[in-house]
């Protein structure tokens, strides 16, 4: 899978895998995929246990590594990395557990209508998984990141692209990995690393693999996602892409405590240099409330320049994003503005933006300024009453999550409607950067945040990778364990319309 000889920066910066390394790698593949349909849960929750164990020997190792390429230091790498195999561990409890199955039996009835033979119904792994690593969480969205515990769970081998944002920390996660699972049974092509720009677009491609999970950029995941619907074979794509997470605060609540929401809303998006799918990056807030002053009063020394960012191309983006925001003749620069964009262009590091707009304008020019803007800037925008911030959420669109800030008993269920049509998760209070590890958490929205309606964190996250098989009149001998009358397995079935438990 990957080289017994630790890479050195250049080598692994330099690194490209061949079309002909990928087809013996996708081969690899393919014949653990027929293995794997048929290794027992208990097995595969031993594998991923195992390369959990493994991540946390090594964790001053990996954290080190970690921050030579990313500069995000600590606390966030080691609770990033722990995060990470704590997933690992909650996919292997769940998939022993096996209601993620949705394992259903209807016996035979001669007397329905109409009438039917035995059915009985369960999810089965697509096959080969590809997954694209991301740059802003080098453990949690990365090799050993959220898709390829998934998919790994669900009975898929996996494929990574390693980000070229840290390739040292890649190699050698993808090393641990690799060596965790082989030691504890998992059969070979179970779990491989390819790199380069080229061998990325060869795996959307190539016809081994059967979905892809992505976590990175509008512009690039929207051509995989192309090259993948384009396919003889089209594929799932499963990517998240591009996210405002509005935040919506009324009137009552910042009368009761607008210097607590400009506090939690400057911790919120400058947090990771801003570098969070989550980051609130606009806020709708009354006309006339002066919040993006105190916001920009909090900010303070925040607003000079800050910690490295993660990659050059991210510190480009960020500054053409923020020259964008502060050159727009509607947009009046609170903070940062110009200074942002230099220290972003000239030295690659974050520097606190806050801007002030109405809604007005921003609904006569919603693509020049809903255009998310990844790094520490946030747009806050004022509203003249309830219609205009309905209009508002609707043009904000898709996104990941949505946050409301009102007081008690105000009347608010048009507000969080208008929410829950736009974004995967809505809050109320609180602030949406950092996403539990949940069987409930949901991290997915409608179009641009994602391209499918399906979570990338959490534990239905393993959805994604399955699909549903029913059998028809099929003898016990040749059902699935899962299935068979006696449940062997002792799982949660629904038997002729009853949840059944073991």
């Amino acid at each position: 899978m990957t080289p017994t000889d630790e890479p050195t920066a250049a080598s692994a910066a330099a690194a490209e895998t061949s079309r002909a390394e990928l087809d013996a790698i996708a081969e690899r593949a393919r014949r653990a995929s027929v293995a794997l349909v048929t290794t027992p849960a208990a097995d595969r929750a031993r594998w991923l246990r195992a390369a959990a164990d493994a991540l946390d020997a090594a964790a001053d190792e990996l954290i080190e590594l970690a921050d030579r390429e990313t500069a995000l230091g600590r606390p966030r790498l080691p609770g990033e990395l722990d995060r990470t195999t704590a997933q690992l561990r909650l996919f292997a409890d769940a998939i022993v557990e096996g209601s993620y199955l949705e394992a259903t039996i209807d016996h035979a009835n001669p007397a329905a209508v109409p009438p039917h033979g035995d059915l009985r119904r369960m999810l089965r792994p697509l096959g080969p998984v590809g997954v694209f690593g991301a740059s802003n969480f080098p453990f949690a969205f990365s090799i050993a990141g959220g898709d390829t515990a998934s998919a790994l769970a669900a009975g898929c081998p996996v494929i990574v692209k390693a980000h070229p944002a840290h390739p040292l920390l890649s190699h050698r996660t993808a090393e641990i990995v690799d060596a965790a699972l082989t030691a504890a049974g998992a059969p070979e092509g179970t779990f491989a690393l390819i790199e380069g720009r080229d061998a990325g677009t060869a795996l959307v491609t190539h016809p081994a693999v059967q979905a892809i999970g992505f976590t990175g950029s509008l512009h690039g995941g929207r051509a995989l996602f192309d090259l993948a619907a384009a396919r003889p074979d089209p594929i799932p794509f499963y990517g998240e892409l591009s996210a405002l997470n509005p935040v919506l605060i009324t009137a009552a609540a910042l009368e009761a405590r607008a210097t607590e929401l400009a506090e939690g809303l400057d911790g919120s998006f400058t947090l990771g240099a801003g570098q969070f799918c989550t980051k609130p990056g606009v806020v709708l807030v009354p006309r006339g409330s002066g919040f993006a002053d105190r916001v920009a009063e909090v900010v303070g020394e925040g607003a000079g320049e800050g910690p490295r960012m993660l990659s050059a191309a991210i510190a480009t983006g960020f500054s053409d994003g923020v020259r964008a925001l502060a050159a727009h003749p509607s947009v009046r620069v609170v903070a940062g503005g110009e200074a942002a964009s230099v220290a972003a262009a000239e030295s690659g590091r974050a520097s606190v933006a806050v801007f002030e707009t109405t809604a007005a304008t921003v609904l006569a020019d919603p693509e020049s300024l809903l255009v998310e803007c990844f790094g520490p800037a946030t747009l806050v925008i004022e509203y003249d009453g309830r219609d205009e911030a309905l209009a508002l959420l609707a043009a904000i669109g898709g996104s990941l999550t949505a946050t409301l800030h009102a007081e008690s008993g105000e009347p608010v269920d048009e507000l969080v409607a208008a929410m829950t049509a736009i974004a995967g998760r809505v809050l109320f209070a609180g602030w949406p950067t950092g996403v539990a590890v949940t069987w409930s958490q949901q991290h997915g929205g409608p179009w641009p945040a994602t391209t499918s309606l399906h979570t990338s964190v959490g534990v239905t996250a393993l959805r994604r990778f399955l699909r549903p098989v029913a059998y028809q009149d099929a003898p016990d001998s040749l059902l699935p364990p899962e299935l068979r009358e006696s449940n062997p397995v002792g799982i949660p079935r629904r038997v002729d319309g009853i949840l059944t438990l073991p």
